[in-house]
């Protein structure tokens, strides 16, 4: 039998994206999903995470846990400073789905740009980064580009007007910064829409689970 990967989600849209990503990268696993889709609207009417929010997340990994998870993996970029606290109180590794991207982000250059729909997850994906820039002992510049408007047009389903307006963002960065940081997982269709860009543009998805991926060969 596979290891078991829990994935903690704050949406339904997520899970079958995840799962397949899960699905190709690491077949044998099997995985299992909670979702809790009263979080995210919680954190944007908040502004940010709530001490529920976190007390949640909390539980789920510790409920994940007890299911007997091998690995626990926090979808969700807005809530990953709640997950980070989850991670202290669980016994089983515990990976965000924006790490390796904050990772390769720092290794590539000093001046990273961060595109980002909402400030709930802008502001946890740049203290992502200057966290991860401090661990690598490197210094990094973080340039903010909060996409303003876009995630209300892309729930109305104008995803097309979602695009266009992520992208101008991302267009304007090319000569400011070494490489872009696309905060949500919801921007990983438009990257293909970008052409050659001139610089690294980064979405999380995968690389989060290539990171997930690796930890689940160290287990025994």
């Amino acid at each position: 039998m596979g290891k078991k990967v829990f994935i903690i989600h704050t949406s339904d849209v997520s899970v079958d994206d995840m799962n397949n990503l899960f699905e190709e990268l690491a077949p044998e696993a099997e995985l299992y999903n909670i979702v809790d889709d009263s979080l995210l609207p919680e954190v944007l009417q908040n502004a940010g995470v709530t001490k529920e929010v976190t007390q949640r997340i909390c539980a789920y990994a510790y409920m994940a846990e007890i299911a007997g998870a091998d690995l626990i993996f926090n979808q969700c970029s807005s809530v990953g400073e709640s997950a980070d606290l989850a991670k202290e109180l669980v016994s089983v590794p515990l990976v965000k789905v924006d790490e390796r991207m904050a990772e390769v982000a720092c290794e590539q250059g000093n001046k990273i740009g961060v595109v980002a729909t909402l400030g709930t997850t802008l502001g946890p994906t740049v203290r992502l980064v200057q966290a991860t820039a401090r661990k690598m002992n490197k210094e990094v510049e973080v340039v903010e580009s909060l996409c303003d408007g876009a995630f209300e047009i892309l729930r109305s389903g104008n995803v097309k007007k979602h695009n266009e307006m992520v992208i101008e963002k991302i267009e304007k960065l090319y000569d400011k910064v070494d490489v872009v940081i696309c905060a949500q997982g919801s921007m990983v269709p438009l990257v293909a829409e970008l052409g050659n860009p001139p610089i690294p543009v980064l979405t999380s998805p995968r690389l989060g689970v290539e990171k997930a991926v690796e930890v689940l060969k160290t287990l025994k």
